[in-house]
């Protein structure tokens, strides 16, 4: 299983890509997990239009919830529902349950996919003769049968699902410049929120508005958009072997993400179930945990609202910008190149605490490259847009992989001090006159910062070293050359 992270195009006009999981928008991450034993996480939500759903921790709703899926044919299960330190609801081990042992199988019938009957069947062919994407499809799904309350099947599904989703569309757009200032993700956050909004507008314009009974505006509105699409921001999957399915799985959902497990909802063909297998043993009492997937903090942050301890994602990873100076001579040729493969300057690449992609290096050479290179230009534009390694075919002298690895190094130490200063600036004005949603996103942002600049940090570190390597290996070779000399003078 995955849970969705990567923000596609869910514009009507825009086709839908098909693998990730903050939403279907315009690409800004990538795949998206959740660590409730360690995570930070905050009510972020300020959704003042939804009548439906319940409070994070609410556990009388998940009893029914369960209850409902006891009669609708769920198995007996070795799992069960309660609080939770962190995360405020788990899925927790009523016996020990052993390494591989696979759990849930919850039936085909109790899942919700685009292919899902609608309560009200004109709604769905409206939307499908619109050919409107999975996404927003799924979304308007999920508003129409959260309205029709004991009317519809799901009831008791949506009951259970937070009122306030943790995700980055409850954040307002002053938070967003406020609390990620420092942070790259605050591009991603806002191409999000813009993304839904548009999102809204078109189908306001091309389906709400000609359809004003099927689509009344106080149920189909910008508010209950953002609360559906903060559903599936945090619980929708793709399941493999039902050909990369689309779902929303009740009480699966209920589980909670850890970065040290490894192991995925899916569908089971033998069981005809949705089932994940333990990647670790569990004692009675002890909550059982899948993967969200390998994401960032980040992504964590902007779909589900909590960002990890510092030091226990290993997929944590912040982006570093690189750009062409506008008074090289060969600007307009190597951002000619770069457009043509499908990259632009600035170029963000991902670090991470155990180094960067080798695009990011080709990126930097093509960069610090003078005119006398120019027959490398088009060579290392290809490298830095490509999966394979750039160094086949490409030589470089030694005072060009310092300037490269130098570039590098400052846009680091640029990024660095505009951390340090934000962190500062925020610790030095304390806890005075906030309430307790600005503490606690605060306390998010300050998390995602420190994360993010340690990895800064580390890539610093190897820098310095490349660097004085490089340096070194010049003055030894200098040093040989003025001995020869002094030989034969």
């Amino acid at each position: 299983m995955e849970i969705y992270c990567s923000l596609h195009s869910t514009h009507l006009s825009k086709s839908l890509h098909s693998h990730s999981f903050l939403p279907p928008f315009k690409k800004c991450y990538r795949k998206f997990p959740q660590h409730r034993k360690v995570l930070v996480q905050c009510s972020i939500a300020e959704a003042k239009g939804i009548r439906w759903g319940c409070e994070i921790d609410s556990l009388d709703n998940a009893y029914r919830l369960q209850d409902w899926l006891n009669k609708e044919g769920l198995p007996p299960q070795k799992l069960a529902i309660q609080k939770v330190d962190v995360g405020g609801r788990g899925l927790v081990a009523l016996k020990n349950i052993r390494k591989g042992e696979k759990l849930l199988y919850v039936p085909q019938n109790l899942i919700i996919t685009p292919d899902s009957a609608w309560s009200t069947p004109a709604l769905g062919d409206i939307l499908r003769r619109n050919s409107v994407p999975e996404w927003p499809f799924l979304a308007i799904y999920l508003i129409n049968e959260a309205s029709l309350n004991r009317s519809s099947k799901w009831n008791a599904y949506i009951s259970a699902l937070p009122r306030h989703p943790y995700s980055i569309l409850q954040w307002s757009r002053a938070e967003v410049e406020m609390y990620l200032a420092a942070s790259p993700v605050k591009v991603q956050a806002i191409e999000c929120i813009n993304d839904v909004n548009e999102t809204h507008q078109d189908l306001q314009t091309r389906i709400f508005s000609k359809y004003p009974d099927l689509f009344p505006q106080k149920v189909f509105n910008l508010e209950t958009l953002k609360w559906a699409f903060g559903i599936l921001f945090s619980r929708l999957v793709r399941l493999p072997s039902m050909n990369n399915q689309i779902a929303l799985i009740p009480w699966a959902d209920m589980l909670n993400h850890s970065s040290e497990v490894d192991t995925y909802l899916d569908f089971d063909v033998l069981s005809k179930g949705i089932v994940f297998a333990a990647d670790k043993a569990y004692q009675p009492r002890e909550q059982v945990f899948i993967s969200y997937g390998k994401k960032s903090n980040g992504e964590l942050l902007l779909a589900c609202g909590f960002v990890p301890e510092e030091g226990t994602n290993a997929d944590d990873s912040v982006a570093l910008p690189l750009a062409i100076d506008k008074s090289d001579s060969c600007y307009d040729q190597k951002l000619e190149l770069l457009q043509r493969h499908g990259l632009s300057t600035p170029q963000s690449f991902p670090l991470k605490m155990t180094g960067w992609p080798t695009q990011l290096e080709a990126y930097a050479f093509l960069v610090v490259s003078p005119p006398s290179m120019a027959q490398q230009f088009e060579k290392l534009a290809v490298a830095a847009s490509s999966t394979g390694a750039y160094g086949s075919g490409l030589s470089f002298p030694e005072e060009l992989r310092v300037k490269a690895f130098q570039l590098i190094l400052d846009t680091c130490e640029t990024s660095i001090s505009k951390y340090t200063a934000y962190i500062e600036n925020v610790q030095k004005n304390g806890r005075q006159n906030l309430s307790d949603r600005q503490a606690l996103l605060k306390k998010l942002s300050v998390d995602l910062c420190s994360g993010e600049q340690r990895i800064l940090f580390r890539a610093q570190y190897v820098l310095r070293t490349k660097l004085k390597d490089l340096q070194g290996v010049g003055l030894k070779a200098l040093n040989v050359f003025n001995g020869v000399k002094r030989l034969f003078s």
